[in-house]
């Protein structure tokens, strides 16, 4: 119920979206060719062909940018601003199709365009909010909610509701097994009896829907519960005592009509995967092409400035546990390792004369872009690690082996945030494990994007 309510919620966003595309669309040929005429009307066709790019471009980068899901606590300023990101992205990829397809559109118009669907939109969805904000306010088409379960995780459930009350669900009350917490609440809402008044509350409340969220040692009562509601019409679901357990991409599953719960899988599957490695091959190749002549002068730099080897090629640990060699300009003496591996500290006197400000700049990091071409590592991820650190790593911090689900990349979540060198190991999974349960292209474009603004530059690289 809750799926079937949150795809129909989600449909009227999107039948509404189409729609308004279509009239800004309108709008700005109207306005174009009647205000503005000093060119003759492009052909019908060439118009019906641009709108119907439009009506598929659109919603699709909309989705990508996650305006298709709910999001209670996206605020109306962050909702426009994320409408606005999505709209001039979506007129980027409109202008580069067309001028591969066909001849180019009249471009005021696309510009007109592109201001009408971000102000209507915009307005469109603001008044979509403020529509049903008041029709929650007055309890129209409400579902109502008994929570079976008043602990850790009965709580979680009134929290979920409550964070997408946009779907029309409100809970009424909780039932416990302990008599102490009768005549308490939780996040506001009242426990109203114990498990064994489950029959005299169905019948003086109306209950649309009951959840089970009983905790692993109060399964046993399951059955009990169930003999009672077995004589009642009304909607029940059961939230399995588990979520302590789920990691990335956990949830359920159905396989030949076998539900099945998913408590860890592969976040990069089928087209995602093939999407990731493209982009990968397509702007590691390009880089390696535009950087070539700086990669020169920099190894030449290396090679004046010390004695040894240009390139430094170091063991580390990338996707399930692969070990591969990844390759970085030489910025320490040869011998820097020769005590045994450790961290760089600031004013380390193992870095060669040039060494020091390579790393500051992170373009000893530049021949990286090999190891992204063969697919050892991608362009966004977790940064690699070395194996002698990752043992101790993974019997301190937990789910830290978790990381290894993805490919490593020369850059990622974590470090345009600042945590690089010797930082928080513990707050770097907390952001690569973000980013992998977030992941999308996009978001990698955001990464790369504040990472050439100036991600490569950080006060603990050295």
């Amino acid at each position: 119920m809750f799926t079937r309510f949150q795809r129909f919620y989600n449909s009227i966003k999107l039948v509404t979206d189409v729609v308004t595309l279509a009239v800004a669309f309108a709008l700005s040929w109207y306005v174009r060719f009647t205000w503005f005429s000093w060119e003759v009307l492009p052909p019908t066709n060439e118009t019906l062909e641009t709108l119907a790019l439009v009506l598929v471009i659109f919603p699709v980068v909309f989705r990508g940018s996650n305006l298709y899901t709910t999001n209670r606590s996206r605020s109306h300023i962050s909702e426009v601003f994320e409408v606005f990101k999505a709209t001039v992205l979506s007129t980027l990829v409109l202008v580069g199709v067309s001028y591969f397809i066909r001849e180019r559109y009249s471009r005021l118009t696309i510009v007109l365009f592109a201001g009408f669907a971000f102000v209507s939109l915009s307005t469109v969805r603001l008044a979509f909010r403020a529509l049903f904000n008041e029709l929650r306010r007055r309890g129209v088409n409400l579902k109502t909610i008994l929570v079976v379960g008043a602990g850790a995780l009965g709580q979680r459930v009134v929290e979920t509701i409550e964070q997408h009350r946009e779907l029309g669900f409100k809970v009424t009350g909780l039932l416990t097994r302990k008599p102490e917490k009768v005549g308490t609440t939780v996040l506001r809402t009242p426990v109203i009896g114990l498990f064994s008044d489950l029959e005299r509350v169905l019948d003086e409340k109306p209950v649309d829907q009951v959840i089970l969220a009983l905790p692993l040692d109060e399964q046993g009562q399951l059955r009990e519960i169930m003999e009672v509601l077995a004589l009642r019409t009304v909607d029940v679901k059961v939230v399995p005592d588990l979520f302590n357990y789920v990691t990335l991409r956990g949830g359920l599953e159905e396989f030949g009509g076998l539900p099945i719960i998913s408590l860890q899988g592969a976040p990069l599957e089928g087209w995602n995967r093939i999407a990731k490695r493209a982009f990968d091959i397509l702007l590691s190749s390009v880089a390696l092409l535009l950087l070539a002549p700086l990669m020169g002068v920099l190894a030449v730099l290396v090679k004046l400035t010390s004695r040894g080897p240009i390139f430094y090629a170091q063991e580390r640990m990338g996707m399930d546990g692969h070990l591969f060699h990844m390759f970085k300009f030489r910025t320490m003496r040869v011998d820097a390792e020769k005590e045994g591996a450790r961290f760089a500290t600031p004013n380390d006197d193992r870095r060669t004369p040039i060494g020091a400000f390579l790393r500051k700049t992170s373009l000893d990091e530049l021949p990286q872009f090999w190891n992204v071409f063969v697919g050892d590592m991608s362009l966004v991820g977790p940064r690699p690690e070395r194996p002698v650190f990752i043992e101790e790593f993974k019997k301190q911090i937990p789910r830290y082996h978790l990381r290894h689900m993805v490919k490593s990349g020369i850059t990622g979540w974590a470090q345009i945030n600042g945590l690089r060198g010797d930082t928080s190991i513990k707050d770097r999974i907390d952001y690569d494990l973000y980013y992998i349960e977030n992941w999308s292209l996009l978001f990698d474009l955001k990464i790369l994007l504040r990472t050439a603004l100036g991600g490569f530059l950080s006060k603990n690289a050295y």
